[in-house]
């Protein structure tokens, strides 16, 4: 991160290598191994509960309702975190961000693991998220800060087995699991191992960029909190049975007013050069185009995951392990993918792979909107595989353009948009599935249909929504330019810094 800023005027990039080589005596591509893999491990905790769910209520003894918490929880503070972490991550270093993110991840797993009622099991989900909230912004800005140009997409396309695969894996890992142990093993197994890889990155973790004195905006601090989390909050609990308080729509308007509100602040802090999250980074036409894609994009994977596990699961009478099994197939070929996907992304631009992956996304859901009460299962698998397939297609490139369209002074503030965005998006998808499958099964069931009748129609609806919304993805991508800003194909022989392959 650099510190100098400019006024509205954008800063032209500077090659960090030779200042980050002085800096870190050995590759500085070790730094990014340490935190793809810690942060593959916090953002796989975000949707490991959601096979959980059932066996949580019977243990427990929650309703559906309060066992929706533990994952409306995570997202939730997650939104509220992440607008803050542009702001932290300028003020302190990478092994203090670093450490920070970990030992809160660390407390709230084990918390988790520890928990003798439900709600302190919520607490310690709300911790973890916490440092988990740091984490992708740290890495993305870490990579942005030492990655040159002319190999970001290969670099990116490893770094995106932890900002896609991770959440795709989670149902699959917490059914194997499940299977064989309680939901404590959950926490149990991931405390270790999240353990183990702070300590051997604390060892090895070298301080990249440089730090700059900000200070922290209050008011900003609070409108974030109350605005992205009254938003998240309603979106989640739309289409949701009715209880007690305010209605889902008047708490999502509530939170886009107050996002409103948090927004103008920041644009008037941003004429004194001191907001909390800087959004001069949407003056820039290819991040705005490319966050808005991306959100889009994961709306449409948040509602297969959700979807899939009902019908599997409540209608075609799946165990969780045979679900998690089912569904991991097109997570281990998303993860594969994603390097394969940044190398050609070097070579040949980014036209020729988020174009089709934009239609195969549209493809895959249009697939799984003809699901019924005997489709094979092969059938179920090779939609879904070609859907994780054509997100892969579409994030590395669009993570890539996004960030690479930024001066060097917004690269936090950048990363930190957009994991708000993921957030929110998650939670609209959630919203959207659960909504269209709730009304269409109701009005089936209305109509004089069985219950599973009604259900499978809800869901191929559900999925024929998520189709429709992923058509504006084909039209966002051409709007994406082909490549970064001063790339060009001859730099694909440049020389790349010492154990960059190892990335």
């Amino acid at each position: 991160m650099t510190t100098t800023t400019h006024e509205g005027a954008p800063v032209p990039e500077q090659s960090p290598t030779p200042a980050v080589e002085r800096e870190l005596p050995t590759s500085p591509y070790a730094v990014l191994r340490w935190l793809v893999l810690a942060t593959f491990v916090v953002i796989l905790n975000e949707t490991i509960m959601v096979n959980a769910i059932p066996r949580l209520m019977v243990e427990l003894d929650v309703t559906a309702r309060s066992a929706q918490w533990l994952s409306t929880a995570f997202m939730l503070t997650m939104a509220v975190v992440i607008p803050v972490t542009g702001w932290f991550l300028q003020r302190v270093t990478t092994r203090q961000a670093f450490t920070t993110a970990m030992t809160v991840f660390l407390a709230g797993t084990l918390l988790s693991a520890l928990a003798p009622t439900f709600w302190v099991l919520v607490v310690g989900r709300v911790v973890q998220a916490s440092g988990t909230a740091v984490m992708l912004p740290l890495l993305m800005t870490t990579l942005m800060t030492i990655v040159p140009v002319h190999d970001r997409g290969r670099v990116m396309g490893n770094v995106s087995l932890a900002i896609s695969v991770a959440p795709a894996l989670g149902p699959a890992v917490s059914g194997v699991v499940l299977q064989f142990a309680s939901w404590r093993w959950l926490f149990g197994l991931v405390l270790p191992i999240a353990a183990v890889v702070t300590w051997l990155a604390l060892r090895r973790l070298t301080d990249v960029g440089e730090t700059r004195e900000a200070r922290l905006d209050v008011p900003s601090v609070i409108l974030a909190a109350l605005g992205f989390g009254t938003l998240v909050f309603g979106l989640s609990r739309i289409g949701s049975e009715a209880s007690s308080g305010l209605p889902a729509p008047a708490l999502v308007v509530a939170g886009l007013a107050v996002v409103g509100l948090f927004v103008w602040r920041q644009r008037a802090l941003q004429r004194r050069d001191m907001p909390l999250l800087d959004l001069r980074v949407l003056a820039h036409r290819t991040y705005a185009v490319g966050v808005v894609v991306q959100s889009v994009s994961f709306l449409a994977m948040m509602g297969a995951m959700i979807l899939l596990p009902l019908y599997l699961q409540e209608l075609r009478g799946l165990s969780p392990l045979q679900t998690g099994l089912l569904v991991a197939p097109g997570g281990i070929a998303m993860g594969l993918l994603g390097p394969r996907v940044g190398k050609a992304f070097d070579r040949i631009g980014a036209r020729p792979l988020v174009v089709p992956g934009a239609v195969g996304v549209v493809a895959g859901l249009a697939l799984l909107s003809r699901v019924g009460l005997e489709t094979p299962y092969a059938y179920v698998l090779g939609a879904h595989v070609l859907l994780m397939v054509s997100l892969a297609a579409l994030f590395t490139p669009v993570f890539t353009l996004s960030l690479g369209a930024l001066p060097g002074h917004l690269y936090s503030h950048g990363s930190s948009l957009l994991g708000t965005s993921q957030q929110v998006s998650a939670a609209i998808g959630t919203a959207v599935s659960v909504t269209v499958l709730s009304w269409r099964s109701t009005s089936l069931a209305e109509a004089g249909a069985g219950p599973a009748e009604a259900f499978v129609g809800g869901v191929e609806w559900a999925f024929g929504a998520a189709a429709i919304i992923g058509v504006a993805v084909v039209g966002l991508v051409l709007l994406l330019p082909p490549r970064l800003e001063g790339e060009g194909p001859e730099s694909d022989h440049d020389a790349l810094p010492e154990g960059a392959a190892a990335v």
